[in-house]
């Protein structure tokens, strides 16, 4: 190939690269393999299984024995433990927000209160409460569940799976009421 045919080829290769650049940051990706992995089509079909490994952080997505998939996650953090044990998919809920977690907003959607856990302290005059989006959200026992959400790099929730966006949608994605859920400590 002689020099001038290899500059359309370098041009196209230079679009893509920004394209893939730019989505990787409007995502909330952490890495643009997320983006990648998570879009590859699944090697075995089957029964999904969800293995969720707490002292490595890490979230892995089974068919028929084969890990298909795998994603960083963050736990509970001190104080609001994830449970560890054998569940199973109760409720698939793909805009969830939280019943308990949020801000107080005023009517005009401004934040009053940031951060606030429901339970304690209390509503500001002239405000109502507005819960934390947890999209993808798979519960797996009640209040607890894999979701997309921040991933700081050590365990950060109140009890629940944080996913980076791309993975908490492959994960859900594969999964349906009644699929296995092993949270290991």
């Amino acid at each position: 190939m002689h020099a001038l045919g290899l500059i359309p080829m370098m041009n196209r290769l230079s679009q893509f690269c920004a394209i893939a650049a730019t989505l990787a940051g409007l995502s909330g990706c952490g890495t643009m393999s997320d983006l990648v992995t998570s879009n590859l089509p699944e090697s075995h079909s089957g029964r999904p299984s969800i293995v969720v490994s707490l002292r490595e952080q890490e979230a892995y997505l089974y068919r028929r024995g084969y890990r298909t998939a795998s994603s960083r996650i963050s736990s509970g953090r001190e104080g609001y433990r994830t449970p560890t044990g054998r569940f199973q998919v109760i409720r698939k809920d793909e805009d969830h927000r939280s019943s308990l977690y949020g801000d107080y907003v005023d009517a005009s959607g401004r934040i009053v209160k940031a951060n606030v856990d429901i339970r304690r302290g209390s509503r500001p005059p002239y405000s109502h409460f507005v819960g934390t989006p947890m999209p993808y959200f798979l519960e797996f026992s009640p209040g607890y569940g894999l979701h997309q959400g921040y991933l700081p790099g050590v365990p950060a929730s109140h009890g629940c799976i944080r996913m980076p966006y791309w993975k908490a949608r492959q994960f859900y994605n594969a999964a349906h009421i009644g699929t296995a859920v092993v949270v290991k400590p």
